[in-house]
C-alpha cells in the first residue's frame, strides 16, 4: 500500500482543552465552581479546579515542533499550535497530516478525568464531569461528526452514578469512555473487587468500550528516584504492562464475556511475552493459585476475546503476529503529544506495517476502529475522499511547522522530576 492510499483513524489522539470549555455547559449558579485556567507570575498557563491543579500542558502539546522545542512545563496556549485546541484547525492540521478521524482523550483532567473526580463536593463534580462530556460530544466531535469518535469521562467515586452516565453518553452516541489502568492506584476499588461490577453491566448493555490509557493512574513505573529523564519515559508502557496483567487474571469475565477493554498508548510489541508469562504461569502455579479458567480458557483467550489494542509505530510485534486477534488491534496518532508521528503518520505506518497485505492494513489503520467503536465516517464521506492524498488536498496551505514556544531547559527538567516523582500532583 502507498502512503497517498491509506486511510487513518486514531484510537488514541488528545484535546488540549480551550480556556472557555464550560462556559455553555455548568448552569449559572455553579459556574464560580467550574474549572478556570490561570497565569501565574512567570507567564505560565496552568488548569485549576478549586484547589486542585490540572495536568499541565508541556508534552501534550508540542506537534510539529522540533524535538529540541518539546517543554514539559506547563506552557502556554500561545505557545502551541491551535490545532491543539481549537476544532477547526484541528480539522484542518488532521487534513495536512492525512488523518481522517479520532478518539479523542482529554487531558487537563488526566486521561481518567481523575482531577474533576477529586474535589470536595460529589454533586458540583458530578455536574462538571457532564459539562466536559457535553462540551466533548456536542461542540468538540459535534462539530465535524464524521471527523471525531467521542470518548466520555465517568464519576468514578460512585459505581451507579458512573453506570448511568454511561447509558446517557450511548444515548448521545458515545460508546467509549476513560478508565482507570489501575482504579486502587486512584483510592478507589481494584478490578478484583467486585465493585465495577454496575459499571461493567452498562458497559455491556450499552456496548461501550473502558479505555484504560497509559498514565491514568497519576502514578509512574517505579526506576531510581535520581534516574536520567529517559528512564520514565522509556518505562512509561510498564504501567500498562500490569494493566494488561490485572485483565487477563481477573475473575470477572465470566459473568461479562463480551466486556471491552483497550490497552492505549502503551505500544503492543511486549504483549506476546507477557501472555506467553501468563500460560506460563497458569501450567506451573495452578496448583496453589487455584485460578479457575475453565470458562474462559486462559489468559490468551480473554486477551484475544476482551482486550483491544493500539500502536503509533511499533513493529516488534509482527514477527509474533500470531499471538494477536487481528480485529482487535487499531492504530493510534497521539496527536498533539510528543510520541505521535504528525504530520507523516501515512508514511510511517506505511512504512511500520511493509510487508502485510492490504486488506489487513485497512483494518488496522481504520476498519476495526469503525467497527470496535460503532463508527462510520464512509455514511457522510466518500470512501475516495478519506485517503491521506485526499485529504491532504482539502488544507494544502497549512504550514505544518509549529513556529511559537520556547527552547527546553533546566526548568523542563525540574518539571520532569516533579511529574514523575509524584511531587507535581
Amino acid at each position: 500500500m502507498k502512503a497517498d492510499d491509506v486511510i487513518l483513524i486514531s484510537v488514541d489522539d488528545h484535546i488540549a482543552e480551550p480556556a472557555d470549555m464550560f462556559e455553555r455547559h455548568v448552569p449559572e449558579k455553579y459556574r464560580e465552581y467550574a474549572p478556570r485556567v490561570e497565569t501565574d507570575e512567570r507567564g505560565i498557563q496552568q488548569w485549576w479546579y478549586g484547589d486542585l491543579k490540572g495536568r499541565n500542558l508541556g508534552l501534550n502539546a508540542v506537534a510539529g515542533k522540533p524535538p529540541e522545542m518539546f517543554n514539559v512545563d506547563a506552557s502556554r496556549y500561545d505557545e502551541m499550535r491551535p490545532g491543539c485546541y481549537n476544532v477547526h484547525e484541528r480539522v484542518r492540521d488532521m487534513n495536512a497530516g492525512g488523518q481522517l478521524a479520532g478518539l479523542n482523550f482529554p487531558n487537563w483532567t488526566g486521561f481518567a478525568g481523575q482531577v474533576l473526580n477529586q474535589g470536595p463536593d460529589p454533586k458540583i463534580n458530578m455536574l462538571m464531569v457532564q459539562a466536559y462530556n457535553d462540551w466533548h460530544i456536542d461542540e468538540w466531535c459535534g462539530a465535524y461528526p464524521d471527523r471525531f469518535i467521542p470518548c466520555g469521562i465517568l464519576p468514578l467515586w460512585d459505581v451507579n452514578l458512573a453506570a448511568q452516565e454511561i447509558a446517557r453518553l450511548a444515548k448521545k452516541g458515545c460508546h467509549a469512555v476513560t478508565f482507570s489502568e489501575n482504579p486502587e492506584a486512584l483510592n478507589m476499588p481494584s478490578i478484583h473487587s467486585g465493585e465495577w461490577d454496575p459499571l461493567f453491566a452498562a458497559c455491556v448493555e450499552n456496548d461501550t468500550v473502558l479505555c484504560c490509557h497509559l498514565g491514568s493512574s497519576s502514578r509512574s513505573p517505579m526506576s531510581a528516584t535520581d534516574a536520567p529523564a529517559g528512564v520514565p519515559m522509556t518505562c512509561s508502557p510498564a504501567s500498562t504492562v500490569y494493566t494488561l496483567i490485572d485483565l487477563v487474571w481477573a475473575t470477572f469475565w465470566t459473568r461479562f464475556p463480551t466486556l471491552k477493554f483497550s490497552l492505549t498508548e502503551g505500544d503492543i510489541g511486549w504483549i506476546p511475552f507477557f501472555l506467553w508469562r501468563a500460560e506460563h504461569v497458569k501450567r506451573r502455579h495452578s496448583g496453589w493459585t487455584k485460578h479457575d479458567f475453565s470458562q474462559t480458557g486462559g489468559p490468551s483467550e480473554i486477551f484475544r476475546n476482551n482486550i483491544l489494542c493500539c500502536f503509533i509505530e511499533d513493529d516488534t510485534w509482527i514477527p509474533n503476529i500470531d499471538t494477536f486477534n487481528l480485529d482487535h488491534v487499531c492504530w493510534e496518532s497521539d496527536f498533539p503529544h510528543s510520541d505521535g508521528t504528525w504530520p507523516n503518520a501515512p508514511e510511517r505506518i506505511v512504512e511500520t506495517l511493509a510487508g502485510l497485505d492490504d486488506a489487513l492494513i485497512n483494518k488496522i489503520t481504520h476498519g476495526n476502529a469503525m467497527k470496535l467503536y460503532g463508527f462510520d465516517p464512509f455514511a457522510s464521506r466518500a470512501r475516495e475522499n478519506c485517503t491521506a492524498a485526499a485529504l491532504r488536498a482539502e488544507s494544502p496551505d497549512v504550514d505544518v511547522v509549529t513556529r511559537v514556544g520556547r527552547p527546553s531547559g533546566d526548568r523542563d527538567i525540574e518539571a520532569w522530576r516533579e511529574l514523575t516523582s509524584g511531587r507535581g500532583r
